[in-house]
């Protein structure tokens, strides 16, 4: 989905793309996979296409003005920072080193999903617990279930849910029952 089509517009996608994520500074919005294109208009103007997290996402507001800065320090004029709903984005729009950099700072990546499309809801009975080999009930029809959530401090697959939401509506609290430490898990969508 990210588009660029001239030497120019590459560079101003980089350059975008570069900026910290407000609400997790290790990853850049590139990584995030949440700039999906910019357009040149005349010598020193730039339309830039930016899709959040979910709609609402209180931290597109920080991410346009820092975008709009950062191509401004660059030459460019004026900057209009758009945001696109379609198509939505989606946790398998994290890159690999994206996905990384979450593990290493002590967030459990997201899993990845099987297919496109809508995430399935299943309404039932909360289960916070999950041990190796079982089944995640948390995990959505489209996530493959069968991939647990493992620790990003010692990589164990036996974790329990703490609470559906953490620090950020799109990330979960969990707990490592082998190293016991708490740790946050990035939801799939």
């Amino acid at each position: 989905m990210v588009t660029a089509t001239t030497a120019l517009e590459t560079e101003l996608l980089r350059l975008a793309g570069s900026v910290p994520d407000p609400e997790l500074p290790v990853l850049t919005l590139q990584e995030l996979g949440v700039v999906r294109g910019v357009r040149v208009r005349g010598t020193d103007a730039v339309d830039v296409e930016l899709t959040p997290t979910y709609t609402g996402c209180p931290a597109i507001e920080a991410m346009s003005l820092d975008i709009e800065r950062v191509l401004r320090e660059h030459g460019m004029r004026e900057v209009t920072v758009r945001t696109v709903l379609t198509p939505a984005w989606s946790t398998d729009d994290i890159s690999d080193e994206g996905r990384r950099k979450l593990r290493e700072f002590g967030i459990a990546p997201p899993r990845v999903r099987r297919d496109a499309g809508p995430v399935a809801l299943a309404l039932g009975p909360t289960r916070t617990r999950t041990h190796v080999g079982e089944p995640d009930a948390t995990a959505t029809d489209a996530t493959d279930q069968s991939a647990p959530v493992r620790c990003p401090h010692c990589g164990s697959a036996d974790t329990e849910l703490l609470s559906r939401f953490s620090s950020t509506a799109c990330k979960a609290l969990r707990r490592c029952l082998a190293c016991r430490e708490p740790f946050d898990h990035f939801k799939e969508l």
